[in-house]
């Protein structure tokens, strides 16, 4: 796999974060395998390779390659508006992020006591949702620029889901991240366009 490939899974990941997260705000409903699979990634350490971060398979992340397939083809019709916002926002707050050390320490530290809830509950259990949750709140929510997620309110309100979306946004900055750490960089979003879809495709079809 080269080095494209490797970060288009990344930034499909970002966009897969961005989709679960308009996918509650609209519906109030999630299903627990592509939860699990996000939130399992805030918790690979020394991955091989980056799908391994995803559970090794392309499949987990189908939803945010098709929301990023639709935002670099730019069809108006396919466009899939709030999702790109979402994962927009969220290569934003994570540059803002890079430059915060002592928040990285934070985040960091929460995780290692977030692994030992997920050994004794389980990955999707209630209150591990709630712990990522909570260390998005006391880290990146703090930050000027905050995510406006969209959708009906009945399921916003919910505090069951708005932990959920929080939890998700934390894994998109996870993903967010990783794709910087490859050398992903927003110049290719608007100049590699074509290049970035040619990638693309082969991993769509998984």
């Amino acid at each position: 796999m080269n080095q494209t490939q490797e970060q288009l899974i990344a930034l499909g990941a970002v966009f897969e974060a961005a989709s679960l997260v308009d996918r509650i705000a609209k519906t109030g409903q999630i299903s627990e395998p592509p939860l699990g699979c996000m939130l399992g990634s805030l918790l690979v350490r020394d991955p091989k390779s980056t799908l391994e971060v995803y559970g090794g398979d392309d499949l987990n992340l189908r939803d945010g390659y098709k929301a990023l397939a639709s935002a670099l083809e730019r069809e108006p019709a396919s466009l899939q508006r709030e999702p790109l916002r979402y994962a927009l926002a969220l290569l934003t707050l994570e540059r803002q992020l890079a430059k915060r050390d002592d928040m990285l320490d934070t985040i960091g530290t929460r995780l290692d006591q977030i692994q030992q809830q997920v050994q004794h509950f389980g990955l999707v259990h209630d209150n591990v949702i709630a712990s990522c949750a909570g260390l998005y709140q006391d880290t990146l929510s703090t930050f000027r620029q905050r995510i406006q997620v969209h959708g009906d309110m009945r399921h916003l309100q919910q505090p069951s889901n708005a932990a959920k979306i929080r939890a998700l946004l934390l894994t998109g900055i996870r993903a967010a991240r990783l794709w910087r750490q490859l050398g992903g960089n927003r110049w290719q979003l608007l100049f590699s366009r074509r290049k970035l879809l040619r990638e693309l495709y082969p991993l769509l079809r998984g």
